[in-house]
């Protein structure tokens, strides 16, 4: 008889940043970059967007010993090639995500497969409204079954899982995240189906601690178990 091999775990390293918009962060811009930030109109938008590129290059720099300012990224799209993809480090066996909303930005990083990762924060969007073009219809009953103060934590998590695995595969908004049922908000993060034919697997699912008011997820197309680690904010 064979006996069962144990699976390596697979480590995930979350790290966590408040907005910020110094000289020294967008020194570290490239010039593509920098022609973004300066169409952003609003303060608080620059700031999320040089925070996630400085989070990104310092922390790569670190696992990759290569300076943070030598640090240039990819945008192409993996299914068509397009530059509307997430950043990736060419060359590299790390891949990375991130994501910002309101006063938190994050990033995590793995050694090998595809990750993605969300932030919502928490706000009075009209979950039912919205629960008819984002949630499955298992989910829609779950979301109505829970208390009516429970409603608006509950839809968040749903969206941050679905778009922390939409990340990962690289479809975006290119897939029906109605194809998607995931676990309940109460319940450990899983993918329980996906009915399209842009569906992967294997993937692990997670939730993260962002903190009051704020949902987020990581998603991890492995099916090796999830070792994560947090870091940054305090609460």
């Amino acid at each position: 008889m064979i006996a069962d091999v144990e699976m390596p775990v697979l480590e995930c390293a979350v790290h966590w940043a408040v907005p910020s918009d110094e000289p020294h962060m967008r020194d570290l811009l490239d010039a593509g970059e920098r022609d973004r930030y300066a169409r952003f109109m609003r303060d608080e938008d620059k700031a999320r967007f040089v925070t996630g590129r400085f989070l990104a290059r310092t922390v790569l720099s670190e696992a990759t010993g290569l300076p943070p300012g030598d640090i240039r990224f990819t945008t192409d799209c993996p299914h068509c090639g397009a530059s509307h993809g997430k950043p990736r480090l060419p060359g590299h066996t790390l891949d990375f995500s991130l994501s910002h909303s309101a006063d938190r930005v994050v990033l995590v990083l793995t050694d090998g497969p595809e990750v993605g990762v969300d932030v919502e924060q928490e706000s009075d969007r009209d979950v039912d409204r919205l629960g008819e073009m984002v949630l499955s219809a298992p989910e829609r009953d779950v979301l109505a079954a829970l208390p009516a103060d429970q409603r608006k934590r509950g839809f968040h998590a749903y969206w941050c899982r679905k778009e922390a695995l939409l990340k990962a595969t690289g479809h975006g908004l290119a897939a029906p995240m109605t194809a998607i049922h995931v676990s309940g908000p109460d319940e450990p993060a899983e993918v329980l189906s996906w009915d399209d034919d842009k569906a992967v697997s294997p993937v692990r699912l997670a939730d993260l601690t962002p903190g009051p008011g704020y949902a987020a997820s990581l998603a991890v197309l492995t099916d090796r178990p999830l070792k994560i680690s947090e870091a940054g904010l305090t609460y």
